[in-house]
């Protein structure tokens, strides 16, 4: 018994093994975005269009360079992911770089997640229960 040969649509490379962006094309075209269809719906601010190609060596063969921020809202239309998300991915596949959003919380806040980000899971725990621990003191004072 032999298998069917991948067609050009399906995905050949294990997404484990895909940077965010190539990862986020691919979940795209596995969720029934044909690549073909990225090419007729994603398009620059200014209109410019990328061939189905593009979009397909995006997850097999990714550029040495980034996208433009033009090409990555090409991207966002394209796979109907919003811009934010194809703006992490980038940074994560391109600068190692894993954004947390912590942008909402007190800067107080903040500082104290940073703090605990470099500790080991006991020590997080131990902080933890601190805090937990405080918490009830200052509801049983009352």
């Amino acid at each position: 018994m032999t298998a069917a040969a991948a067609t050009p649509e399906q995905s050949t490379t294990g997404s484990a093994d895909l940077g965010a962006l190539s990862k986020l094309v691919q979940d795209a075209n596995d969720a029934g975005v044909s690549y073909q269809a990225m090419a007729d719906r994603g398009r620059e601010p200014d209109g410019k269009k990328y061939p189905k190609q593009w979009y397909q060596k995006l997850v097999k063969t990714p550029p040495v360079g980034a996208p433009s921020v033009p090409q990555m809202h090409a991207i966002a239309t394209a796979t109907g992911r919003t811009f934010r998300a194809v703006q992490l991915a980038v940074a994560e596949q391109w600068l190692q770089y894993e954004a947390t959003e912590f942008s909402s919380l007190d800067p107080e806040v903040r500082i104290i997640v940073g703090h605990l980000a470099n500790k080991t899971p006991d020590e997080v725990r131990r902080w933890r229960y601190m805090m937990e621990a405080d918490e009830r003191a200052q509801r049983e004072g009352d």
